[in-house]
């Protein structure tokens, strides 16, 4: 854990709140591992002299526990972690998210202070679209409180509160808070940092109020969390910031002087501090300690932020949440089935950097069509990254089929059915070194194969985690020359980047054979997967018509295959599963 400060301009003797916000990586249901998280946090925020300390939405239990809040042990057991953490604060207050059960479930905020329960708060807006369900769980809050802590006006709200224009962060800062906290579960993709902080720059400028917000980060099954926790003045300007995809303490000193003096000079704030009051909002006012903080505390470190390019940033995204998979569901090692080609070369090289060397084992399972290239790379990127390879060939195993579909198969012509049946055995020997030594296998499918349907079910789709699930075939490039020129040379090889991609289960085979140049195919799929666009818009934006249409058919006639896909790390707005829901019988078609 470390510590950030940045105030803004360093004047010691003025109103001021030593604030702390833990980014942790909680578990689901893992309430004793989340709780000692917790309390050995609250024990350093302390000894750096802490006045207000943050944990993100729902930390007891984990987020989003989905249909555990169905079970009322689940929630019972919620309630005695919090009793818990409650009886280990003194000398601070503390707000930690957890599931609240007062006549029905609420998604809270605990404020604890010096060994008390002082109050909770209730999120109010409760997101029900994309990957967000909690109205399927929970009743939403109504009362606006706004708490005195150290002398301070607080307003304490939950996630999906703060994105809201005039919503209780304005209520709260209308009403005497001068600092605004939000506490927040705010899974990641590619480029949301930059639109989230945006948004909190206005909220703190809007509202003339320091914004403090709190995110998780970590995996849980297809959601990456990044952290990315920040402050931000009562200008907009960001003046502390956690770093992204690891756990974190930013610790800052917040000059609540400045709000005070910003809010005398804008004569727009008592013109809209009417406007709230007239509109009757449930604010209440909780006082929860009333004297002013010591001025006398240990000195913070400075450090600059750390800074993603987009690449690195979705590059990271990914190894995070492959990671915690196979770690959090108990798996030590990693099984991959290596062809050379670049999905397997990106896939092995993300789990060594989440899993170490030692923890992955590639396969090479060549057949009458591997071409000696391809045979060659798994090889040398094995031994790039250090991976044991094991080679077991399939054509025993093939020609055995065909001999025995001989006569079954008698007076027709090899087709895709002798290509799948290379494809499953293969699955079947990985499913095989999984089940004989617990190790979980990684898919090597990505997002413009799983959205046309250039997979096959029970074959290159067995597994139990599918890493580049979202991740179209372009970026997959983009992700593979990121890692190389991170590593100074080359860990997939050149000739991965370099050669047509092929699934190699007939004589000179190509991609391009039955799909169109992945340069012209992926951003179809972005404009009718993400963007919803319909055939004729596509085609409108300049796309070629007869490629579009094909798009289209093969994206709409594989929704049963994604359905029994495994789950796979989310990084687009839009990832197929949690996020984009189509029914598999259906006649709707709009080509």
């Amino acid at each position: 854990m470390t510590q950030t400060l940045k105030d803004n301009n360093g004047v010691a003797d003025m109103r001021r709140l030593r604030l702390g916000m833990a980014q942790i990586n909680t578990t689901v249901g893992d309430f004793s591992g989340n709780v000692a998280k917790i309390l050995k946090i609250i024990e350093e925020a302390k000894a750096l002299g802490t006045d207000l300390l943050t944990f993100p939405e729902l930390s007891i239990c984990g987020y989003p526990p989905e249909d555990l809040l169905f079970k009322p042990s689940f929630i019972s057991e919620n309630l005695r972690a919090l009793d818990e953490i409650v009886r280990h604060v003194s000398g601070m207050t503390v707000v930690v998210g957890f599931v609240d059960a007062e006549k029905d479930l609420y998604n809270a905020a605990a404020i604890i202070h010096d060994g008390k329960l002082v109050h909770t708060y209730h999120k109010i807006y409760l997101p029900n679209y994309g990957v967000f369900d909690e109205n399927r769980y929970f009743q939403a809050g109504k009362d606006i409180p706004v708490y005195t802590i150290a002398g301070i006006g607080v307003g304490i709200n939950i996630c999906e509160d703060i994105w809201y224009e005039a919503g209780p962060a304005t209520v709260q800062a209308y009403a005497g808070a001068e600092v605004i906290i939000n506490i927040s579960s705010s899974p990641y993709h590619a480029g949301k940092g930059a639109s989230r902080q945006r948004m909190l720059a206005t909220r703190a400028a809007d509202n003339i109020a320091i914004v403090a917000y709190n995110n998780l980060v970590g995996g849980q099954d297809e959601l990456v969390f990044d952290g990315n926790s920040m402050v931000l003045n009562e200008k907009g300007e960001l003046i502390a910031k956690g770093r992204q995809f690891q756990e974190d303490l930013i610790v800052a000193d917040l000059d609540v002087e400045a709000v005070f003096r910003t809010r005398l000079h804008d004569p727009r704030w008592r013109k809209e501090t009417q406007l709230v009051n007239e509109r009757e909002c449930h604010t209440i006012l909780v006082p929860v300690s009333t004297e002013p903080a010591m001025q006398e505390k240990p000195p913070l470190p400075t450090r600059p932020p750390e800074e993603f390019d987009p690449i690195g940033e979705i590059y990271k995204a990914i190894v995070l949440g492959t990671q915690d998979y196979v770690r959090k569901n108990g798996f030590q090692k990693v099984l991959i089935g290596l062809s050379g080609g670049i999905d397997s070369s990106l896939v092995a090289t993300i789990a060594v950097d989440a899993l170490g060397k030692d923890n992955v084992v590639g396969i090479s399972m060549p057949s009458r069509y591997s071409s000696p290239g391809s045979s060659s790379d798994a090889r040398l990127l094995a031994q790039n990254l250090g991976i044991k390879l094991t080679t077991i060939s399939i054509e025993p195993i093939f020609q055995a089929y065909l001999d025995t579909l001989a006569e079954s198969f008698k007076d027709t012509q090899p087709d895709v059915t002798e290509e799948n049946i290379q494809a499953r055995i293969r699955g079947n020997i990985l499913m095989a070194l999984s089940n004989k030594f617990g190790w979980l296998v990684l898919t090597t499918g990505d997002k413009s194969e799983m959205a046309t349907g250039f997979t096959t079910l029970y074959g290159d789709m067995a597994g139990g985690f599918a890493v580049i699930k979202d991740v179209p075939k372009t970026l997959c490039y983009k992700l593979a020359k990121y890692r190389n020129s991170q590593a100074g040379k080359e860990i997939i090889p050149r000739t991965v980047l370099e050669k047509a991609p092929s699934p190699e289960l007939k004589p000179d085979q190509k991609a391009s054979d039955t799909l169109p140049p992945y340069e012209l195919l992926d951003p179809i799929l972005t404009a009718y997967v993400e963007e919803d666009k319909s055939v004729a818009q596509i085609i409108a934006m300049g796309f070629p018509g007869d490629v579009v249409r094909k798009a289209a058919r093969l994206v709409d006639r594989s929704e049963y295959k994604r359905r029994q896909a495994p789950p796979g790390v989310k990084i687009t707005p839009r990832a197929f599963g949690r996020d984009r829901r189509l029914p598999i019988t259906n006649q709707f078609k709009q080509y």
